[in-house]
């Protein structure tokens, strides 16, 4: 039996252009004075990554448009926009506070990769939490080491 062509494709072959076709040059380049022009920031001062990566796309002209696009082996996908990405993460965030979960209190995630993971994640740095995601692939004795580590 023989081995299937290899195929090669270039980034003039893709539909659509990568976001980072040059990672060399994106490093040579690269500097946090110019990333820090491009973060919004929180409205009332300060840096929160789940702000950035999320409700700062609600408050602009992105609300309605795609976030996430969950694709499971099931088949049924799950579209979530900005808006609706930034209500869920808050909902969580707001269950971390009612058990009195707050701000550099340690969370940790065990569970695949499913929308729930993204939204306790988003939720809990919303909520100022350290959030460590972990994963069943790891086995239980490296989850218990981390967790550990981790200080849970």
């Amino acid at each position: 039996m023989s081995r299937p062509a290899v195929i090669a494709k270039t980034a003039a072959d893709l539909r659509v252009s990568p976001n980072l076709s040059d990672y060399e040059a994106a490093c040579g380049a690269f500097s946090w004075q110019a990333v820090r022009q491009v973060l919004a920031g929180l409205p009332g001062g300060g840096f929160n990554l789940a702000y950035e990566a999320v409700d700062r796309h609600v408050v602009g002209s992105q609300a309605a448009k795609v976030a996430f696009r969950f694709l499971p082996e099931s088949g049924d996908q799950q579209v979530l926009s900005y808006a609706e990405l930034a209500r869920l993460s808050n909902r969580f965030c707001n269950v971390l506070r009612h058990l009195g979960i707050g701000k550099g209190d340690r969370l940790f995630v065990l569970c695949g990769r499913i929308p729930a993971l993204y939204l306790t994640v988003l939720g809990g740095l919303k909520n100022g939490t350290v959030v460590s995601p972990l994963f069943s692939a790891f086995g239980p004795e490296p989850v218990r080491t981390r967790i550990n580590l981790g200080g849970g």
